[in-house]
C-alpha cells in the first residue's frame, strides 16, 4: 500500500468520553461526522463514538446521513445544513431529522412526506444569533416555531443556534449569542413552545462555555482530538486519532546545482540524498507545502524540496543516511520523538487543521484499529 490513512478508533472512543465528561447539567453529546468524518470516515467514527456514549450524530446533507443509515448506524441524525424540499422524502423515509430556519416550501413538504411515510418528520429550529449563515432572525422564531405546529406530520424537537467566536480568547460576542438565543427560548416557551432539545455549545463551547450546554453539546474538531483553535490547546485530553503514512518510492543522490520537480523552483547545494514519496494533491496533500513543508521519515523531520505534484512529493534525506525505497515516512503523525501534526500543516499552508484532515482523499484508504 503506498499510502493510508490509519485512524485509532480507540483514541476517538477516548475524545469523546473526555468531551462528554465536560458536559454540564446532564447535556448529552451530538458527534459531528460531516465531511465524511472530517476525513476520518464516518461510519466507523460515528460507531466509536455512539459506543463512548454519544446520543446524536451530526451531518451536513441528506446524502451523508442516508450514507450513515445505508451503513447500519440507527442513531438519531440531524441534518445541520440546508434541506431542499426536493429531499423531504428522503430525510423522513431515512428518519433524519432535519434543520429548519427559512421562509419557504420545506417545512409543508416535509408534512406532506411524513403523512405519506404514516411517521413524523422531525425538525430543529435554527436560529441565526450571530454567525451571519443560516438560521432564523432571532424576531422572527416565534412566527416560525407557531407555523412548524401548526403542521400536524411535524415534531419540532429541538431549536439550536451557532456561535462564531467560541473558540477565540475573547468570550463577549459568544456569551451575547448565548445571551439572545436564551430570549428566543423565553419568547418560544412564552407561547407555550418549549422544544427538548436545546443546543448551541461546538467543541469550543463544550470547552470554554459552560453555560452553553444545555441539552446538547455538539461536538466535531474535538472528537478527532484536534483543537478548535490555539487558544484552546491542552484544554482537555484529546489526542490526534489520524496518522497519515506512506512509503518511500526511491531513494537518488544528486549533484550540487540539481533542479528538482516542476518549475525548477528548488535547486540543490551541495550533494543531497532525495526521497520521492508517491502522495501527492491528488491525494489531499497540499500543494502549499512546496518547499516548505516538512515529513517525519527515519525518526526526524525531513524537508520538502521543490514543487509537490499531483501524485508524487520530494523531501531531502541527506540527514538520515539509511532510508531506503520502502521504509515508511509519515504525513500527519508521529515517528519515535519527531512529529509532524495537522496542525503545523495549517501552519505551513496558511489554513485550519480541519481542512487538512477534510481534504485527505478517497485513494488514500482508512485503515481501522
Amino acid at each position: 500500500m503506498r499510502t493510508r490513512a490509519v485512524v485509532d478508533l480507540a483514541v476517538v472512543r477516548h475524545n469523546a468520553r473526555t468531551l462528554a465528561a465536560r458536559a454540564t447539567h446532564g447535556a448529552r453529546q451530538m458527534a459531528v461526522v460531516k465531511a465524511d468524518g472530517y476525513g476520518h470516515g464516518a461510519a466507523a467514527v460515528a460507531r466509536a463514538a455512539l459506543d463512548a456514549g454519544a446520543a446524536w450524530l451530526g451531518v451536513a446533507t441528506v446524502a451523508e446521513g442516508a450514507q450513515l443509515r445505508d451503513a447500519g448506524v440507527a442513531a438519531p441524525i440531524l441534518v445541520l445544513g440546508p434541506v431542499a424540499p426536493g429531499d423531504a422524502d428522503t430525510a423522513v423515509a431515512r428518519d433524519l431529522a432535519v434543520t429548519v430556519f427559512a421562509r419557504d416550501d420545506l417545512p409543508e413538504a416535509l408534512d406532506r412526506r411524513a403523512a405519506a411515510h404514516g411517521r413524523a418528520a422531525r425538525v430543529h429550529l435554527k436560529v441565526d444569533t450571530g454567525m451571519g449563515r443560516v438560521g432564523v432572525h432571532p424576531r422572527d422564531a416565534p412566527d416560525l416555531a407557531d407555523r412548524l405546529r401548526s403542521l400536524p406530520n411535524l415534531d419540532l424537537e429541538g431549536v439550536f443556534t451557532h456561535f462564531a467566536t467560541a473558540d477565540e480568547e475573547d468570550l463577549s460576542f459568544a456569551r451575547r449569542q448565548l445571551a439572545r438565543f436564551r430570549e428566543v427560548l423565553a419568547a418560544l416557551a412564552a407561547r407555550g413552545v418549549r422544544p427538548a432539545l436545546r443546543h448551541a455549545a461546538n467543541t469550543a463551547a463544550t470547552l470554554a462555555l459552560p453555560d452553553s450546554h444545555l441539552d446538547l453539546v455538539r461536538n466535531g474538531i474535538g472528537i478527532y482530538g484536534l483543537w478548535p483553535s490555539p487558544v484552546l490547546r491542552g484544554a482537555a485530553d484529546l489526542r490526534p486519532a489520524l496518522r497519515w503514512e506512506v512509503r518511500v518510492a526511491q531513494v537518488k543522490e544528486v549533484a550540487s546545482g540539481t533542479p528538482l520537480s516542476y518549475g525548477a523552483t528548488h535547486v540543490t547545494r551541495g550533494r543531497r540524498r532525495i526521497a520521492t514519496l508517491p502522495v501527492g494533491y491528488g491525494d489531499g496533500y497540499p500543494r502549499a507545502l512546496s518547499n516548505r513543508g516538512e515529513v517525519v521519515v527515519a525518526g526526524r523531520r525531513a524537508p520538502i524540496v521543490g514543487r509537490v505534484c499531483m501524485d508524487m512529493t520530494l523531501v531531502d534525506v541527506t540527514g538520515a543516511p539509511r532510508v531506503r525505497a520502502g521504509d515508511e515516512a509519515v504525513l500527519i503523525g508521529s515517528q519515535g520523538a519527531a512529529e509532524v501534526s495537522a496542525d503545523a500543516i495549517a501552519a505551513w499552508t496558511g489554513t485550519i487543521n480541519y481542512e487538512v484532515t477534510c481534504a485527505i482523499g478517497r485513494r488514500v484508504p482508512r485503515v481501522y484499529r
